[in-house]
């Protein structure tokens, strides 16, 4: 049950908060929404909204930012505000109520949450109802999709036909000094040609300006594609215990040593079991909600005015 909720949460906070391809919006723009904030955008069966709710919703879900949102993402907000006022609807329908104490916790967790993130408080009665409405399509969404299950059977046959998913690559553990100075990486390479193991960790943690000193240098484990082409190919072409020649970067000049190396192999199934049934239970969840508001789009009264809308609304490319 509690896996089931963190989804909807996840999902929620997708529905109200994308913040994905942003682009300044031209001046013309905020202009345009003072002047049509009256406008009406959407009516869901006797409930109208205006270009003022939405911009209401975007303060609430991004602040101030919703200001540098370009046109196609103020279109997928828009698609995500149209169906939460649908699943809003269809809460109400079915009666669907807070309790007191379920206001009262959220409103003390937000409270919480405002003052670690320096935010004032308390909320003006606007916005704190908008917060409600937000908590009453998570409440029904939660009871929409809090049987969903995900069966032993299905973890083993992911796991059997996506195995490639699991195969981890060739990966080696790296550690290094970095110092200020050529000269000062040529005398501290002098003094590291035995490869000894624990003379690096101490000279590391004892000349290196690296923030991986005080761990006597260690990076940790790294596969090819996480680090920079330089670093990578000398790196990978050291031996176990091998220290590298010295390396010039934009931070200063690095030392590496290969602490170990790890052939590729592949996870097991118990090892891949939670996080295949975490990503099979996401994509049930997910085809639920999206299903329940493909239904709520033929079955309630509603319509969208998008000529109405202060920006020019950008469909998405397969409507």
């Amino acid at each position: 049950m509690r896996r089931i909720r963190v989804f909807v949460l996840v999902f929620i906070m997708l529905l109200v908060g994308c913040k994905e391809n942003k682009s300044v919006q031209s001046p013309a723009g905020r202009d345009s929404q003072e002047a049509k904030k009256n406008y009406m955008i959407l009516r869901v069966e006797d409930t109208v909204y205006f270009n003022a709710d939405f911009v209401r919703f975007l303060k609430l879900s991004l602040g101030d930012e919703y200001n540098i949102l370009s046109a196609l993402s103020l279109s997928r907000l828009l698609d995500n505000f149209v169906e939460e006022k649908l699943l809003l609807a269809e809460a109400r329908n079915k009666e669907i109520v807070l309790t007191w104490e379920e206001k009262k916790e959220f409103l003390a967790k937000h409270s919480s949450d405002s003052a670690l993130e320096g935010e004032s408080w308390p909320l003006e009665e606007e916005g704190a109802g908008l917060l409600f409405e937000q908590l009453l399509v998570e409440k029904y969404t939660y009871d929409l999709i809090k049987d969903i299950q995900v069966e032993i059977e299905e973890v083993q046959e992911y796991y059997l036909e996506h195995k490639r998913e699991f195969l981890l690559p060739e990966r080696v553990k790296v550690s290094q000094i970095l110092l200020p100075s050529e000269e000062e990486a040529v005398e501290i390479l002098e003094s590291l040609k035995k490869n000894d193991l624990e003379n690096f960790r101490r000279l590391a943690k004892a000349q290196s300006v690296g923030v991986e000193a005080s761990r006597g240098g260690e990076m940790g484990i790294f596969a090819i594609g996480q680090l920079p082409d330089e670093m990578e190919k000398a790196i990978f072409a050291l031996q176990e215990g091998e220290v590298s020649p010295v390396l010039e970067s934009s931070y200063g000049f690095h030392i590496f040593r290969l602490d170990s190396r790890y052939e590729p192999e592949l996870v097991s199934p118990d090892q891949a079991s939670t996080s295949i049934e975490m990503k099979i239970l996401s994509q049930k969840v997910k085809n639920r909600i999206f299903q329940h508001i493909k239904k709520l789009k033929n079955s309630l009264e509603w319509e969208s005015y998008k000529q109405n809308l202060y920006f020019p609304y950008q469909r998405i490319s397969n409507e």
